[in-house]
């Protein structure tokens, strides 16, 4: 009782009710301290995915040797098609559902967060993108000179960062989620605006799980592995990402979900994971693509041509790709999308990112969880092509 009570899971969804329950009570003196709190962790966490992704992706590459950059290539396939094949998806049901909603587009009423006592900012070494892009180019230049000691330096890099994960991050996540729902409750987006779109958000929600057990599906008769062997590890990854909106700060769990499935290659999950967390948003995608379509019916009164949507859908893949692993990153990344092809004026930009932030929790945990099918999917593909698994490594996390 006393293993399942300290579990990550348990601390996270005391984190959530705890930080609903105070933020509901709280003042606006003490939702100084914990707005404060919020954003001394969130740089701390932040601060951290770099590392996390170099620490990560380099060595994979590197011990996937002259295979590198096939499997980099399958990755980047299996994550657009993933993110395609859901905008589509999304967009069919848009056309077939949202003429017959009914939906009320006022969100007023909310309380303001108080400021941060003191704003301590601690800026990344690199942005998550410039990680990735020097992650991948690294790895691969030292399997083209077969060179060793790097080799062996990023091996080291990579134990390094799994205790700065085990021991920094872990611990101060289920702070970081209270305090996130405690502002949440207080500002009352909760309780008052969460009602507004209801109808949409379950709609939306509905989606994200009939997606991914799609990927699931698919990757199990691929790999030829139960993919139940993964979902059952994901709890904590998903609650993590619900509580913090964000791919790239629910990385470290995700990692450590995934490491604990019996059917996942190790090498291809210290790969896989990290490259995924950046460039599949199969659920951001999703929730996108149908909220376009409903604020383009609220306010001017019909859903874009079939055209415009598909196009909106296949170039809205390419952003995903590039797009930040942080709260309101895919949208923020397609901005430029609404506007230009979808010819939104400020208005309707400005209700796209209201609903959208209300569902981007919820997208950002089918995210994380579709990238255990896609790591499945990778996993299927190494062993069906030889390439051996070079990974000897114990994460301390686990």
């Amino acid at each position: 009782m006393k293993k399942i009570a300290q579990s990550l899971p348990v601390r996270l969804l005391a984190g959530v009710i705890i930080g609903i329950a105070v933020g509901l009570i709280s003042n606006e003196s003490f939702m100084n301290i914990i707005v404060t709190v919020k954003h001394l962790l969130g740089q701390v966490i932040t601060f951290c995915v770099p590392l996390i992704v170099i620490g990560f992706i380099a060595p994979s590459i590197t011990r996937l040797g002259k295979s590198a950059s096939r499997m980099l290539s399958v990755a980047l396939v299996l994550a657009y098609t993933s993110s395609v094949g859901a905008a589509l998806f999304s967009m069919a049901a848009g056309y077939g559902l949202i003429p017959h909603l009914s939906i009320v587009s006022t969100v007023d009423g909310l309380k303001e967060l108080p400021e941060v006592i003191f704003a301590l900012e601690i800026p990344q070494i690199m942005s998550v993108m410039s990680a990735l892009v020097f992650s991948v180019l690294v790895g691969l230049a030292v399997t083209w000179t077969k060179a060793e000691r790097t080799a062996e330096l990023l091996e080291e890099f990579q134990n390094i960062v799994l205790e700065i994960v085990s021991r920094v991050i872990i611990p101060i996540l289920p702070i970081f989620i209270a305090c996130t729902f405690c502002s949440l409750s207080y500002e009352g987006t909760i309780t008052k605006q969460l009602p507004v779109f209801l109808k949409v958000i379950i709609i939306v929600m509905i989606g994200h799980f009939i997606w991914m057990t799609l990927l699931y599906t698919l990757a199990g008769i691929y790999s030829g592995k139960n993919p139940m062997e993964v979902v059952k590890h994901y709890g904590p990854a998903y609650i993590t990402a619900v509580g913090t909106m964000s791919s790239a700060a629910t990385l470290a769990v995700a990692l450590r979900c995934a490491r604990k499935s019996s059917v996942l290659r190790e090498d291809m999950v210290n790969f896989g994971i990290p490259l995924f967390a950046n460039i599949h948003l199969c659920g951001s995608v999703l929730t996108e693509v149908f909220f376009v379509m409903t604020v383009s019916q609220i306010l001017y009164g019909s859903i874009p041509s079939l055209g415009t949507m598909v196009l909106f859908c296949l170039l809205l893949g390419v952003f995903a790709i590039g797009a930040p692993g942080v709260p309101g990153g895919t949208v923020m990344a397609s901005l430029g999308l609404i506007t230009g092809i979808l010819l939104f004026n400020d208005t309707g930009t400005a209700l796209m990112l209201t609903i959208f932030a209300l569902q981007d929790s919820f997208g950002t945990a089918c995210n994380v969880t579709g990238d255990g099918a896609l790591t499945l999917m990778l996993t299927g593909y190494a062993e069906k092509h030889g390439i051996k698994n070079n990974d000897n490594i114990q994460s301390p996390v686990l």
